[in-house]
């Protein structure tokens, strides 16, 4: 590593990012390091059938790493399964997974070993679980604090900071009986929907490696398509759990604000809560997701955080009936051709099932995104700003808007704040008028897109203003080149609309998956799983 010239001079950001990755790296034993000769090479896109072709694992690692945490809870919590080789075959797979995507930020793999042994011991003991996630290996975005590792959030001046102590979700979870045992790649400040710094790089999508794993929870979307994590968790501001879920082809929750302890994580803006950052779980499967939702509500976090609010678990029972609200189009950019295609042949399964539909009508969402625009800046980016300028670290072309923004006043925050409160009024009243359940709508405009190319978080940000509750699932469809092309009508809605549309690229989103996203109102969690079941049901 190249020293500065001047021996008192503080470390400049390009020599702390690459002290940071050297240290990352070494983490990785030399055990799990894959061998030159059995690494894919660099021009080949697809990655996700690597572990099981490379002849790298065993034949009980395959199977481990295979399993949905919903089974592999079961067989640990019977002692079918011993955590010790259950977490020693995801550490493996997650460092593979890591130097195939850039995917991991931070590894504990000794501290997620030692734990492990500890639910053996515990089980071996007492022949019960520790709790609802014994043993269960849990990936972490990095913004969540685990004592004595940094969490950088993508900003060079973080590197060095160890974390006195774990955040309030890593300490719930362990206590349901999870393992933590990595740490996973954001965005710069995790305000970009890709995922990108000047620190680790970018993290690359397992299933095309020209495309992004989406933002700001890239990191562990890849991680878990990798297989090398049975269950993550992400946050989400803007579309931070939605924007990698879709892009990747898994399954998120985003909940309201309240549902899950969001105490001493690290954020990328501190103190911005116009728009509440909330966490939430990436899966490959929803029951997963279910899973270790009702477990962490079931740990009483509002014990713990006080901006949790103490709703239990509730059961939900649906009508057999449901009534959907269709949104084909936010008023700003028109889906690609395999969103629209998968949106109208998920509408078509639903009728064919019995449900009712009605359009909804997209003419409050360019308020939305507005609302969440303006509120991401009121700073002047000055927060972002100022992380950077200790280490002399450059902003990031994609933040322009934030490096560019002007500093609101008090009275013009307070404006701003009346606005949103009207709209989510208006939301509000519109969809009680139109007596829904949910809406079904693009998560975004796009399967995903080849690196460097992500625009418009409209179809997921407008909740956020909303803090509606929302699931974003994949489709079980394809990107079909043969069939998914440009209507020689289609008249763009806007200049970025016009942009997305011509930049699709059939030929290089083959085969890729096709996800859409489930809202239902603020706090329905229970509501909005119970009916991505159902949706499951009738597309299956």
């Amino acid at each position: 590593m190249a020293i500065s010239k001047n021996s008192n001079a503080p470390p400049t950001w390009r020599e702390l990012s690459v002290k940071k990755r050297e240290q990352l790296a070494s983490s990785i034993p030399k055990e799990w390091r894959i061998p030159a000769e059995l690494l894919p090479p660099e021009s080949q896109d697809d990655v996700t059938s690597w572990p099981e072709t490379s002849g790298w694992f065993t034949p009980e690692e395959l199977a481990i790493t295979g399993s949905t945490a919903s089974e592999l809870v079961s067989k640990l919590a019977s002692g079918v399964l011993k955590s010790e080789d259950v977490t020693n075959a995801f550490c493996k797979r997650a460092a593979a997974a890591h130097q195939l995507t850039n995917c991991l930020s931070e590894t504990c793999f000794d501290r997620a070993i030692a734990t492990a042994r500890e639910r053996d011991a515990h089980f071996e003991r007492t022949k019960t679980p520790v709790g609802p996630l014994h043993g269960l290996p849990i990936s972490l975005k990095d913004n969540f604090k685990l004592q004595g590792l940094d969490a950088t959030v993508g900003i060079a001046s973080f590197i060095d900071h160890p974390a006195k102590s774990d955040s309030e979700l890593a300490a719930l979870l362990e206590e349901a009986g999870a393992i933590l045992y990595v740490k996973t790649n954001v965005p710069t400040a995790m305000m970009i929907a890709e995922t990108v710094n000047n620190v680790f790089g970018r993290t690359l999508n397992p299933k095309n490696r020209k495309t992004t794993s989406g933002g700001s929870s890239g990191g562990e979307s890849a991680l878990i398509v990798m297989r090398g994590s049975p269950l993550g968790v992400g946050s989400d501001i803007g579309g931070s759990l939605r924007i990698p879920a879709a892009c990747t082809g898994i399954f998120t929750l985003r909940p309201s604000a309240g549902r899950f302890p969001v105490r001493n994580a690290h954020s990328g803006m501190p103190g911005q809560e116009a728009v509440k950052s909330v966490n939430g779980p990436m899966a490959r499967t929803l029951h997963d997701v279910e899973l270790y939702s009702k477990s962490v509500i079931d740990g009483q976090p509002w014990i713990r955080d006080p901006s949790c609010l103490p709703i239990p678990w509730r059961p939900v029972h649906l009508p057999p009936k449901l009534k959907f609200a269709v949104m084909w189009h936010d008023g700003m950019v028109r889906p690609t051709p395999p969103v629209q295609r998968a949106l109208r042949e998920t509408v078509q399964k639903l009728q064919a099932a019995g449900h009712e539909f009605v359009d909804w009508d997209p003419v409050d969402q360019m308020q939305g995104l507005s609302l969440i625009s303006r509120m991401f800046v009121a700073d002047g980016g000055v927060t972002i700003g100022k992380k950077l300028e200790e280490t002399g670290e450059p902003w990031r072309p994609e933040l322009e808007h934030y490096e560019m923004a002007r500093e609101l006043g008090t009275s013009e925050m307070w404006s701003i704040q009346s606005e949103r409160n009207e709209f989510q009024n208006r939301y509000l009243d519109r969809w009680n008028k139109a007596g829904i359940d949910a809406i079904l709508l693009p998560t975004i405009p796009f399967n995903t897109v080849k690196n460097g190319q992500f625009k418009h978080i409209g179809y997921t940000g407008v909740y956020n203003i909303l803090d509606y509750s929302s699931v974003s699932f994949p489709t079980g469809l394809l990107v079909d080149k043969h069939i998914d092309k440009l209507d020689p009508n289609y008249e763009p809605l806007g200049p970025v609309c016009n942009s997305i549309n011509k930049e699709f690229d059939a030929e290089t989103m083959h085969g890729l998956p096709i996800s859409l996203q489930l809202v239902a109102r603020r706090l329905e969690e229970e509501k909005v799983l119970a009916i991505g079941h159902r949706v499951l049901e009738a597309i299956a």
